[in-house]
């Protein structure tokens, strides 16, 4: 009884902290107004909702909307349309979209401002008589129920927006005619607007959705392994819309070989601000990445032959442990350096460095299969990335060691420290120069020039990189 009371226990421990424990999603995609906006233009455009305007039927609205049953009403308005012979739509225009944050801050409001001309004939004049046209469409784009992602819904006429002129004055009865027509659209357009372009309109920003989780989920090629990443649950922040995104690390075979789910690990997602989106990477995620750039690997090297001047340094700091080692060394000396496993990338406010183990080994020939002495090392390098247009890169600038331990000797027991500074220039000539030749291939970021952007800007924080588009 007492171990079931003391598993109890622990259970509930357990259940409290996970409570307290905020998980972070590996990755968070803001978008801001700018991108909604453009975005929902441009589909809107390809739905040709400019084209659903020009074909409103406009009479056959205002020959259904008044009459209501209500014969003296009725016959008002059969007076009226018979002088008419057409009445259509002849000009129309879709003005800037705007994104707004609703009153709490849940919810989107997207207003859409409609500029239409219309224009009737009748026998009474021989010149079209036009009216001005003026409306907003109202829509909130908020989360589904159950939160799996963004719908729009509530799609109307903006209370009060709409304004209808007549263009210009022509005669008396003419302009009667004119203040009838208009006051039978009044009712009629905003039914019109509702049942004929707000589909088109939830069709634009239902299609404008899909592209986003197209365009997140779209590969990055990491040299033969790629990432991708995929929308963990959506949210609306004030007037940004944010995507939390879960990430899978998979081989050039397809098979995944790191999962990145929400964790305890923190991630500092900073403010949009005036950026049009952000893209926010936790570092384990940042640092796998980079590790798949650069896999573990073993580098040998004929020292004598490509570096001459840092082989005789070798030889004179070896003899300072053996002479008769550093005797045996000759011109076909080999140096090898072996990655053990992938490196540790550790982000801070505006900098980097990149974390690895190294196993060290000197050879006195090319002939011989046991090293002089084998030396675990843990190093570090200045870690500094850029862009490239739309494109990641990673440098590493230096090398340092912080610690160096003998793992087994042939030549006994030496303090391996003395060797120290020579490892460094030989890591320094050898292994960077290897490394950052396979980081030039870079990160594609292809989500800048998918949203509009020509060329990407980072920075880093203490536990994410952070990329926006760059200000041209």
């Amino acid at each position: 009884m007492a171990g079931q009371r003391t598993f109890t226990l622990i259970c509930g421990l357990l259940a409290a902290t996970l409570v307290h424990t905020t998980l972070m999603p590996p990755a968070v995609l803001n978008l801001g107004p700018e991108v909604i906006q453009e975005k929902l233009t441009q589909e809107l455009k390809d739905h040709d909702a400019v084209s659903i305007l020009h074909q409103l039927p406009l009479l056959n609205a205002m020959q259904g909307e008044p009459a209501g049953g209500i014969p003296l009403l009725g016959s008002l308005v059969n007076s009226i349309l018979k002088y008419i012979v057409w009445l259509k739509v002849t000009s129309a225009s879709i003005l800037q979209v705007q994104v707004q944050p609703s009153t709490d801050g849940q919810e989107l409001v997207v207003k859409i401002p409609l500029d239409m001309v219309a224009g009737f004939n009748t026998p009474l004049v021989k010149t079209i008589v036009e009216m001005h046209m003026e409306t907003e469409v109202q829509a909130t784009i908020q989360m589904k129920s159950g939160g799996s992602g963004l719908v729009l819904s509530h799609c109307s006429n903006s209370h009060g927006s709409l304004r209808i002129s007549l263009l210009q004055k022509l005669s008396f009865l003419v302009n009667s005619l004119a203040d009838k027509v208009m006051s039978l659209l009044m009712p009629a357009l905003p039914k019109l607007v509702k049942s004929q372009l707000c589909p088109v309109i939830e069709a634009s920003f239902n299609d404008m959705y899909a592209d986003l989780l197209r365009l997140v989920k779209a590969p990055i090629p990491l040299g033969f392994n790629h990432l991708e990443f995929d929308v963990l649950s959506p949210a609306i922040k004030k007037n940004v819309v944010q995507l939390n995104l879960k990430a899978k690390l998979l081989d050039s075979k397809g098979k995944v070989t790191n999962w990145f789910n929400s964790s305890a690990a923190s991630l500092t997602v900073p403010p949009l601000d005036s950026a049009p989106f952000s893209l926010t990477v936790r570092q384990d995620v940042v640092s796998s990445a980079v590790a798949a750039l650069v896999p573990p690997e073993e580098l040998a090297v004929l020292l004598d032959y490509v570096l001459p001047e840092l082989a005789r340094q070798l030889k004179a700091s070896i003899k300072t442990i053996s002479g008769q080692a550093a005797d045996l060394l000759g011109p076909t000396q080999i140096v090898k350096v072996l990655i053990q496993d992938a490196p540790q990338l550790l982000l801070g406010q505006g900098n980097a460095k990149m974390a690895q183990l190294i196993v060290f080994e000197i050879f006195a020939t090319n002939e011989v299969r046991r090293p002089f002495f084998t030396l675990g090392i843990e190093a570090n390098s200045e870690a500094q990335f850029y862009t490239e247009g739309d494109l990641l890169l990673l440098n590493l600038n230096s090398i340092s060691i912080d610690r160096i331990q003998l793992m087994n000797s042939g030549i006994g027991l030496f303090n391996p420290e003395l060797l120290k500074d020579i490892i460094t220039e030989i890591l320094l000539a050898v292994l960077l120069p290897n490394e950052n030749g396979k980081l030039r291939a870079g990160i594609p970021i292809s989500i800048t020039e998918a949203l509009g952007f020509e060329a990407a800007s980072l920075s880093l924080t203490k536990d994410a990189l952070v990329i926006t588009p760059a200000s041209l």
